[in-house]
């Protein structure tokens, strides 16, 4: 087990990660707290009950072994490891000291960074199993959520785990420095093996559907035009919600956060912070979300800052999702997701929502609650 203790911590603030030093230090400044920890004992939960024919290795402290402990598990302290040199640099030195001590899965707690750094050591030699504490998560090795990588883990250790398939997984990330200023440079860093269990594994990122271009930028023309002029709009990450922004006659940040009212942006790329304020002044506000592609994630991934209490205050019946139906026909399996953090908000999320898809035309899919 390694956890990189400061995942994710970028997200809720509007940072689009926490990679380096200063951006860390901004995080803090912010208010961001850490949450990988947390997250990392909620996945290994799930491995309690094989307790006994388990020995989990991890590193000290905040690295490993506080998760460990924390899921009530005994962890055994990895060996030879260095005094810490910041989390990429841990990250690798427990990485070679686990091949090493001859570990049949390494479990992680982090985002895509993390994976980077993970498979740039292991590559396919150990199979790597990604719980989902980052911001952004385009890798193919992250369960669905923590309780999902859990269940994954738990099948692969299980006394039946010799059975269950290894399938490859792309590894892939995002210069986030770019990602601030509007430009998404993603590339494959590697190909990972994870086990499979259906259902429980997210897919990699896909990029949006030029066939969806014209429905989608007639639907945006419709939403300007007819979204009410005293609703607070929060308008999410991403080239659909920026078709929105566009109609609206502002640019807006791609793969941030933005606020309008009564047709002018009142606020760009926006903290949970800032939009649980502007919550606390209006009932009457709306989100415009969409999908992933590929992944099928509605919340949860590059979008935190909508996070599970700002959803519940703005209510299910206010989140208009807005995809293009040749991503959605991608979707493998036909379902979407959401990991916000809340097992209660997820809940209330699940069932089946309406997504529009041109002007005029819905389809209606379902929201998976069976990962939570």
């Amino acid at each position: 087990m390694i956890v990189n203790p400061i995942a994710g911590m970028g997200g809720r603030v509007g940072l689009k990660g926490t990679d380096g030093a200063e951006t860390l230090a901004r995080a803090r400044a912010l208010g961001a707290t850490p949450m990988a920890a947390a997250r990392c004992a909620e996945a290994l939960a799930l491995l309690t009950p094989l307790a006994q024919r388990l020995t989990v290795i991890a590193p000290p402290g905040a690295l490993g072994a506080e998760a460990v402990a924390a899921a009530g598990l005994t962890p055994q302290l990895l060996g030879g490891m260095p005094d810490p040199e910041g989390a990429p640099a841990d990250t690798v030195a427990a990485a070679r000291l686990m091949l090493r001590a001859g570990v049949e899965l390494i479990l992680f707690a982090g985002g895509d960074g993390t994976a980077r750094d993970l498979v740039g050591v292991v590559g396919t030699q150990v199979p790597l199993l990604g719980v989902p504490t980052g911001v952004k998560m385009h890798s193919a090795v992250f369960g669905l959520s923590p309780r999902a990588a859990g269940r994954c883990a738990a099948g692969f250790l299980g006394p039946d785990g010799a059975g269950m398939a290894l399938r490859e997984a792309e590894v892939m990330d995002i210069d986030e420095a770019a990602l601030r200023e509007g430009r998404v440079n993603a590339r494959l860093h590697g190909v990972a093996h994870v086990p499979q269990l259906r259902g429980q594994m997210q897919a990699c990122k896909a990029g949006a559907r030029p066939d969806d271009a014209a429905a989608l930028d007639a639907l945006a023309r419709v939403i300007a035009r007819e979204w009410p002029a005293d609703r607070l709009m929060i308008l999410g990450c991403g080239t659909t919600a920026r078709r929105v922004r566009r109609a609206i006659g502002f640019e807006g940040t791609l793969l941030g956060v933005d606020v309008a009212l009564g047709g002018r942006p009142i606020a760009l790329d926006v903290t949970e912070a800032q939009l649980l304020r502007l919550l606390d002044r209006t009932d009457n506000a709306g989100i415009i979300a969409s999908v992933t592609g590929g992944q099928g994630f509605l919340f949860g991934r590059g979008n935190q800052q909508i996070s599970a209490e700002v959803i519940r205050r703005v209510g299910r019946e206010r989140i208009m999702v807005v995809t293009g139906a040749a991503k959605l026909a991608t979707l493998d399996p036909p379902a979407l997701h959401v990991d916000t953090g809340s097992a209660e908000v997820d809940a209330m999320l699940a069932g089946h929502i309406h997504i529009h898809t041109a002007p005029g035309q819905r389809m209606v899919m379902r929201v998976a609650a069976g990962t939570g």
